[in-house]
């Protein structure tokens, strides 16, 4: 032990003369002879350190503290030789841990203090942006930045630790561990951001933002179930000491955010209204609205049934063939709604609102049964019809034309291009007559009752939907109809 103890004052002795190969030299040998010697590796921690050599110093300042973990000065050593190498995160929990052993260290709170002012410089070359954000939400575009003055003000120095109050002490190493995370988060080290995030909630447990940042982290990492906890510990924490609304906003906003990952879009519209509570912003609005479509396109997909929209179009059937239209509407409708992906059930309601007079009704359910099944021709020949009723009768000669594409030999579609190619050609006069020129026809126009329901509805065209309702009477208007003699708009 004397012959160490030799070693080690010639060590001190060549370091004190700055010569630190020397010291180096004499440490080395005495580690040789007690390798488990936390002080020796310690003071070449130191002679490396002042010469210059960062990354030997960080080595023996970790063995230092692997020998002796609740010696103050190994976390000294390795903070000195961190922040050497530039490594101003590594250095800062150097100091903050060595405090925990001796939190009035003189050395570990000026090495704090002095990596401290390092860190917020860095962070301000960086253009650093705080985490304090929604991952969801689009970051604004930074504002340009005013041109540059030929001379700049002195900054302030920065505050002295030991000058500061308790209060004061706590916010500004909470700000500290903040920026440390906020620098982790974005080069995604998740495991740092959060350790960080909750040394700033030990330093300041009242700010909401670290709470909001560490909700951040979890979403990321996809543990949502966490997030929702830190979101719901910072409102409390928020409401408590009075925090601005805008961050409480923030932490609904997240909780919403976070539901509609999980595909809870209830529970995710429930938040993105609190949020809207607390501060109206146009993402939280458009997420509500998304929120609000999802949940009614979820119900539209839980209500569709097959075998349900098989019995309402049975029943609409039933009310078809005895002509109660309205209420054959009233369950192919119900039907549509259980299975929407059928194409016969509206080109049943599209037969209903062709005999309801209902045309324009009618002809967007042709259309939108053709465009589920592009060949389904009884979609093509309603259309037809639906075209002749209306005297559109070049479109309709299309639509049989379509159908007769689909089955050449289809006797409806042949009788509806024929009727439909004679009218386009002729005259109305031609068609007026030859219309009278048929028995069914003439014996409807002499039918008195026939004849005053026709006058009243040319006085009032609002009033055939109340006669289309009788079925015999719904005949007779659609045969006169289909001849041209009268045309409904």
């Amino acid at each position: 032990m004397e012959q160490v103890n030799e070693l080690k004052e010639k060590g001190n002795t060549a370091l004190n003369a700055e010569k630190f190969d020397e010291a180096v030299a004499a440490y080395t040998e005495a580690i040789a002879l007690d390798s488990q010697n936390h002080v020796l590796f310690s003071n070449r921690s130191a002679a490396y350190a002042k010469a210059g050599k960062f990354a030997e110093a960080l080595k023996d300042a970790e063995q230092t503290i692997a020998l002796n973990p609740t010696w103050p000065k190994g976390y000294s050593r390795k903070g000195a030789a961190a922040a050497g190498l530039h490594d101003f995160m590594k250095a800062f929990e150097a100091f903050n841990e060595g405090l925990k052993y001796d939190p009035t260290n003189a050395v570990l709170l000026q090495g704090r203090q002095e990596i401290t002012a390092s860190v917020l410089s860095y962070m301000q070359s960086q253009g650093d942006i705080p985490m304090d954000i929604d991952p969801q939400m689009p970051r604004a575009r930074r504002a340009p930045s005013p041109p540059r003055r030929t001379a700049e003000p002195a900054k302030p120095a920065e505050p002295r630790v030991e000058d500061m109050s308790e209060d004061e002490k706590k916010k500004y190493f909470a700000k500290l561990e903040k920026e440390l995370g906020n620098a982790a988060y974005k080069k995604k080290e998740f495991d740092d951001a959060l350790k960080h995030y909750n040394a700033a909630i030990e330093h300041d447990p009242t700010d909401i933002t670290f709470y909001n940042n560490i909700a951040a982290v979890y979403f990321e990492r996809k543990e949502y179930e966490e997030c929702i906890k830190q979101c719901e510990k910072g409102i409390e924490v928020g409401r408590e000491n009075r925090s601005d609304f805008k961050l409480i906003a923030k932490s609904f906003a997240r909780i919403g955010n976070t539901y509609r990952k999980l595909e809870n879009y209830k529970q995710a519209k429930i938040y993105f209204e609190k949020a809207m509570s607390e501060h109206r912003t146009p993402e939280i609005k458009t997420s509500l609205s998304e929120m609000e479509a999802k949940i009614k396109e979820q119900e539209r997909q839980a209500y569709i049934n097959p075998e349900k929209a098989e019995e309402e179009k049975e029943q609409g059937n039933h009310f078809f063939k005895k002509g109660d239209y309205s209420n054959a509407v009233k369950h192919y409708s119900e039907a549509i709604k259980r299975n929407p992906d059928d194409p016969k059930l509206y080109s049943n309601r599209a037969a209903c609102y062709t005999k309801l007079a209902a045309f324009d009704l009618g002809l967007k359910d042709c259309e939108t049964c053709i465009k589920l099944d592009e060949k389904f021709i009884k979609g093509y020949i309603r259309k037809g019809k639906i075209l002749q009723g209306m005297q559109q009768t070049s479109k309709a000669s299309a639509a049989y034309q379509k159908a007769l594409e689909l089955d050449p030999n289809n006797a409806e579609a042949i009788e509806g291009y024929r009727q439909s190619s004679m009218n386009f050609q002729r005259n109305p006069q031609e068609v007026l007559k030859n219309a009278m020129s048929d028995p069914e026809i003439q014996q409807i126009l002499k039918d008195p009752a026939m004849r005053m329901i026709l006058e009243q509805m040319q006085n009032d065209p609002n009033a055939v939907k109340e006669h289309l309702q009788n079925p015999a009477i719904a005949d007779k208007i659609m045969k006169l109809l289909e001849s041209g003699i009268i045309q409904i708009h």
